[in-house]
């Protein structure tokens, strides 16, 4: 536990575009210093710690535990790197805030949520859209039983950049066509997008995946579907079918195909006694619910919700008072065993497995 008189000293360890958001979010906080940078490329390395005032330097993560004057990290590595250079952050006896993914796969994410444990130290995952406001409030909702006992859900991350350049030209950039080769750690959009849909989705719903069905989809895109040295092999679009731990049945999908649509996720929840639509499209959010007397014409009235707490300062909250928040990486790894799951289900043509 750090003391609320003192400064939370936070290490940034990777210098990617997610790290300025990382930063951004942090220097907004009060009682929070970004004490050092972390990246194995000098030129990133210098222009993020110009850009934020960051003092002290490394290129390695083990110059960093040796200097060891830092009380927590935001890990915001490629999704690889996640699991040894959390383990070893842990080890040091540092808290973390990990980018999602948690780990690659589940093994690994439990092995860090175990240490975690054992060390008493606070290990977080960065799965940003629990900051909208609209889903916290429709998690709320369900748990009070404001639509009686949850039945079905359908949930959507839809996005395009396969079909249009409003991010950039995906066939030139690195930063695109990494994301569309297995060769260079992707995971498709399973789980580059696939794990915030199943979290939007089982949040909500107050209830973890129990069982699942899972077809994944690769499109052509290229000649050869290669550009210079990636292989496009990475799945683009994918639809799930799961049963919760509480009974309800429902779909989750996403897909870089949905022309329209640059970033919007989606969720609807029915109940026996009503229903509940979350949207969060082109950065608007908006939840609408129907229930009572509204049921038999199907009205629907618009809630208003007041802003939440983002996950950067729950984080920093979690360190100064020794109490994990939400989502922990209890709560990663249990998504992981899901996008697991599902790349097994895919495999098996669709067949359904239990978690």
């Amino acid at each position: 536990m750090t003391s609320t008189t003192h400064p939370v000293r936070l290490l940034v360890l990777g210098t990617g575009n997610m790290a300025r958001t990382h930063a951004s979010a942090f220097q907004t906080i009060p009682g929070v210093k970004m004490v050092a940078g972390v990246d194995r490329r000098p030129e990133f390395l210098a222009s993020f710690c110009e850009d934020f005032g960051i003092e002290n330097r490394f290129e390695t993560l083990e110059e960093a535990i040796a200097w060891r004057d830092f009380d927590a990290v935001a890990n915001v590595t490629p999704d690889a790197a996640h699991h040894p250079t959390t383990m070893q952050l842990l080890e040091a006896g540092k808290h973390v805030l990990c980018e999602k993914p948690l780990a690659t796969n589940a093994g690994d994410a439990r092995e860090m949520t175990e240490l975690a444990k054992a060390r008493n130290l606070i290990g977080m995952v960065n799965l940003s859209y629990r900051d909208v406001a609209v889903l916290q409030k429709a998690a709320e909702l369900v748990s009070n039983g404001t639509i009686g006992t949850l039945r079905h859900f359908e949930a959507s991350y839809l996005q395009s950049w396969l079909t249009q350049p409003a991010w950039g030209e995906w066939r030139t950039e690195s930063q695109w066509l990494w994301r569309l080769s297995t060769e260079h750690g992707s995971k498709g959009v399973l789980g580059d997008v696939g794990i915030h849909i199943l979290d939007f989705a089982t949040f909500a719903a107050g209830s973890p995946v129990a069982e699942l069905s899972c077809r994944l989809k690769t499109f052509d895109k290229a000649e050869g579907n290669r550009v210079g040295e990636y292989r496009l092999d990475a799945n683009d679009s994918f639809t799930l079918q799961a049963e919760l731990a509480n009974g309800a049945l429902g779909t989750i999908s996403a897909t870089r195909f949905a022309s329209g649509h640059l970033n919007d996720l989606r969720l609807r929840l029915y109940g026996d006694e009503g229903g509940l639509e979350v949207s969060f499209e082109k950065k608007v959010e908006k939840l609408r619910v129907c229930r009572g007397p509204d049921l038999l014409e199907a009205n629907w009235t618009e809630i208003a919700v007041d802003p939440v707490p983002t996950v950067y300062e729950r984080f920093v909250e979690a360190v100064r008072t020794g109490t994990c928040g939400e989502p922990d990486f209890e709560h990663g790894a249990r998504l992981q065993s899901a996008l697991d799951a599902a790349e097994r289900s895919h495999v098996e043509e669709g067949r359904f497995l239990k978690l």
